[in-house]
């Protein structure tokens, strides 16, 4: 892979464990009110996801 490609992709992080999930964003990838799973810690958080950052969107029961 090149220089330029790995500054345009990134892996997306789970927001609660740190590990990566099974997604790779692109710089400029959006996700809205978008449900992840994590396999390693098997939690599913509802996130916002602008320019490779994460906003944890809280769930009301």
């Amino acid at each position: 892979m090149s220089e330029e490609n790995t500054q345009n992709t990134s892996w997306l992080l789970c927001p609660i464990c740190q590990n990566k999930t099974r997604l790779k964003l692109m710089k400029d990838t959006v996700l809205d009110n978008f449900l992840l799973f994590c396999p390693k810690c098997k939690k599913e958080t509802l996130v916002n996801v602008r320019e490779f950052k994460t906003e944890i969107i809280e769930q009301k029961d």
